[in-house]
Formats: structure tokens, C-alpha cells, sequence
């Protein structure tokens, strides 16, 4: 299968070429996705989707062009093809618009596991029963659950293979599963939601009784949640809010974001902006990492970018294009970081980021709480990427969790808010947990708990 991907990719740029394109970029993707929804026992809902179509990107005299479609025939090729070069003709010029180059390219790394042909062999019942299973585990966890508001599973097997006319080219297969529930939790007039969740590359690396009993645990654990007073003091985040700040950290160091003026970390490249204790990397081949490939959306090949080590800025994340425009800005020897991403054949790449991975640290959970003494630990936030000011990075937001009583977890707490601004937040981090954990949600980040030495929490 992606012989033929190869083969469809390198005739569309011949195609292009011929219709009159200085230069050629073909991106084909191969695509089908499964999603069921359990409730009470029973399936809300099946889908099965699946998408298969080409990207034709192409450049005239730094005018670039994009076309795309389904109808992947000779005849539909070259019909995609002319449509981009027509689009590269009447598109206004742009002195950083030039295809990707393949100066200096290394060959793709392989990524072990990154295919799982288990996936294949799990029937659409077996799914099924998986799902109902995580369902029900959370029901079987704590008395107190009543109910589960959503239980979901879903898998994807994705082929995609690129050509250009400038030499960069390739093909990969990958597979990715996941499934979450989100249980009820009732004692006392009072409910709570909690949620539980596991990823892999195929059902096999799922977990039914672990997921049902994450959402039980979290959801009873806040029963009789309280406001809690207002005050400064020390604040321990949760993997999942952790994993949800740095990924917003990600995304305002994408080189896009700093040269429009939209990260409050533009023009600090060697500034320490975080504590010690902090460090992450971009790390596009992690195997464990669901973004994981060997190259990017414009074929250039992957591997690890550090972005803050030990606290200091070390890069943006770039595209070619970003990159171009930071040579012209007066940073000779800027290359792209093969961070170019697209959400699929229909849209040219953009800079995003792979796998954030936080590095972590030496302490346990147990002794960050100790270390936190009578601070609070945050499980949930909720709204984070609608209240931090992009350009400033000022915070507050709405959270949930537990207060901490001389150094252990005490009484449950909701209706507050922690503010600070992100540089604030990442110089206050004291410590990292030694344990991790990969969290899919709004993006993929691997990341332990984190100690805040002091965060503004607003309660009663």
C-alpha cells in the first residue's frame, strides 16, 4: 500500500512539473478511523471513516500554490496538479515562499512499533466489548458511581507518503487506539465527574479495568468538594494539567507564533525562562508518542528538538518557511526542525509541535506533596487555552482538586482559580515527579506531576 502511495505522490509531481511548476510537493494520505460510544451499557453510536486524497503544493518565482482532491486516476492527478500551479500563478509573492530542501538530509529514522498489525486483527465486536468493559469496570470501582457521562474507544490506521521535486520523499504506516470515560460519581446531594483514560497503538495495549477505575477513583475522590480560601501558596499539578500547560507552552514556541508577535517568550533564545527543575523536548520518534514519524508534513526527517533545558531557552520549533524568514531576520544557519504538520491531504503544513516530553525528576509523588505542605493539588482546569493571553502569557482559570494538609491529600476542593503568568509559573516550578504519564489530549505530551512553589488560588 504505500508503494502506491509512493508511486501516486511522485507522478502528481511530475504533473505539476509539467504543467509548469518551478518547483513540486505531493503529500498522499490513506486514511480510515473507528470511534464507539457506550451509554448504559449499550452502543450510542458506531463510525467507521476513512479519507483518501492528495496535496499538491508548488512554487513559481516565490508564488506557492495548493490544490487538492480525491480522484487519484492520471486524469485526476493531473487535474490536482494544474490546479495548484494555477493557484501558484495568481498567488501574490512572497520573498520566503520556496519548496523545502533537501540540503543536509539525513535518511528517516526508524521508529519501532509505530505499526501495530494487531489493531487488524480486533473485530468490531471485540471493540465493542472493550469499550462496554471500561464502562463497566468504572460502575464495579465505587459504589458511589451512578452513572458514566461518556465512554468512548476509537483507533486509526493511517498510511502517508510525500515526494517533492526538490528530493525529499518517503512513506510510513502508523496506528494509534485510545479510549476515556468520563463516571459520575453521587454521595450526599452532591456529584462529581472524573476521567479516566488509556492510549496505545492497537486495543491490545489498553487497559478496560484501569481506565474504568481512573474515572471512578477521580470522580469519588471529590465528593463534598468545597471552595477553598483564598490565599498564595504552594501548588502541585496533576500529569493531566501539567501536560495541558506545557502543551499551550508548546505551541507559543512554534516559530510562527514568535515572529507574529504571539508568544511571550519572542526575542528570549538563551534566557533562562523556567526553573532548573524544567526541562522538554520536542521528541518527534518517541515510539510511545502517538505524533510519532519519521518525517514530517514536508518530508523533512524527524528526531528530538530541545526546547527548554534546565530552564533555558534553547529553540523554536520550525517549518521551511518559518525558517527562511529567521535567516532573513538576521539568524544565519536557522534550519526547519521537521515541525511542519497538517491536519490531513486537504491543508498545507504549518509548524506545530510532535511529542512534548518533560523530562522528570527525582522525587516521588509523596514527596512533592510533603515538599507542598499545606498547598493545593490541581486535578482539572478547565477553559486554559481561552485564558491565557497568548502575547502575555497571563492566566486564570477555573480548577479542581485537592487540598494538601501538612504535606498529605486532604479534603476535595472545586470553584476556584489558579492565576499567575506562564514565566512566572515555569521560574516558581521547584520540582518533577519522578513518575510520567502520555496524555492525547490537545496534543501528545508526556509529562509527571509538577510542584508550583507559589500560585494565586482564588476562592471564598
Amino acid at each position: 500500500m504505500s508503494d502506491e502511495l509512493e508511486a501516486i505522490a511522485q507522478r502528481a509531481v511530475e504533473a505539476a512539473l509539467a504543467a509548469g511548476a518551478g518547483d513540486a510537493e505531493a503529500y498522499v494520505q490513506d486514511s480510515v478511523g473507528r470511534e464507539i460510544r457506550i451509554f448504559d451499557g449499550e452502543v450510542e453510536s458506531l463510525t467507521e471513516a476513512g479519507e483518501r486524497g492528495l496535496g499538491v503544493r508548488c512554487w513559481i518565482d516565490h508564488r506557492a500554490g495548493y490544490a487538492y482532491g480525491t480522484e487519484l486516476s492520471e486524469e485526476g492527478l493531473g487535474g490536482i496538479a494544474r490546479d495548484a500551479v494555477e493557484t501558484a500563478r495568481i498567488a501574490d509573492a512572497d520573498e520566503f515562499a520556496a519548496a523545502p530542501s533537501a540540503d543536509g538530509a539525513v535518511a528517516p529514522p526508524e521508529i519501532p512499533g509505530l505499526h501495530d498489525p494487531t489493531l487488524a486483527q480486533w473485530t468490531t465486536e471485540r471493540k465493542i466489548e472493550l469499550a462496554k468493559g471500561i464502562e463497566r469496570a468504572a460502575r464495579e470501582a465505587d459504589e458511589r458511581v451512578v452513572g458514566v457521562e461518556t465512554a468512548v474507544y476509537a483507533d486509526e490506521e493511517q498510511r502517508v507518503a510525500i515526494a517533492s521535486s526538490t528530493g525529499l520523499a518517503g512513506a510510513f504506516e502508523a496506528t494509534t487506539a485510545y479510549a476515556y470515560l468520563q463516571a459520575i460519581a453521587e454521595a450526599g446531594g452532591d456529584k462529581q465527574t472524573g476521567l479516566g483514560f488509556g492510549m496505545g497503538r492497537s486495543p491490545e495495549g489498553l487497559d478496560e479495568e484501569e481506565i474504568g477505575r481512573e474515572a471512578a477513583e477521580r470522580a469519588a475522590s471529590l465528593l463534598g468538594a468545597r471552595k477553598p480560601g483564598s490565599r498564595t501558596c504552594p501548588v502541585v499539578l496533576d500529569p493531566i494539567v501539567a501536560a495541558s500547560f506545557v502543551g499551550f507552552i508548546g505551541g507559543t514556541l512554534c516559530a510562527d507564533a514568535v515572529q507574529r508577535g504571539r508568544s511571550p517568550f519572542a526575542g528570549r533564545l538563551g534566557d533562562f525562562v523556567a526553573s532548573a527543575a524544567l526541562t522538554i523536548t520536542d521528541h518527534a520518534t518517541d515510539p510511545a508518542g502517538l505524533n510519532s514519524s519519521p518525517f514530517d508534513a514536508e518530508g523533512a526527517p524527524r528526531g528530538q528538538t530541545p526546547l527548554i533545558e534546565a530552564g533555558k531557552l534553547a529553540a523554536y520549533l520550525h517549518d521551511s518557511y518559518t525558517a527562511r524568514r529567521q535567516q532573513a531576520a538576521g539568524a544565519p544557519g536557522t534550519r526547519t526542525t521537521a515541525n511542519a504538520s497538517r491536519a490531513g491531504y486537504r491543508s498545507p503544513p504549518s509548524v506545530s509541535t510532535s511529542n512534548l516530553v518533560v523530562a522528570p525528576g527525582a522525587k516521588g509523588f509523596e514527596e512533592l506533596l510533603a515538599e507542598a505542605e499545606d498547598g493545593v493539588y490541581v486535578t482539572d482546569v478547565a477553559g486554559l487555552h481561552s485564558g491565557v493571553n497568548p502575547v502575555s502569557g497571563t492566566f486564570s482559570v477555573g480548577a479542581t482538586g485537592r487540598l494538601i494538609d501538612a504535606g498529605q491529600l486532604a479534603a476535595p476542593a472545586d470553584e476556584f482559580t489558579i492565576a499567575s503568568d506562564l514565566q512566572s509559573m515555569l521560574k516558581a516550578i521547584t520540582a518533577a515527579a519522578s513518575e510520567s504519564r502520555w496524555v492525547p489530549f490537545g496534543g501528545s505530551v508526556n509529562a509527571p506531576a509538577l510542584l508550583i512553589g507559589e500560585m494565586a488560588v482564588g476562592g471564598s
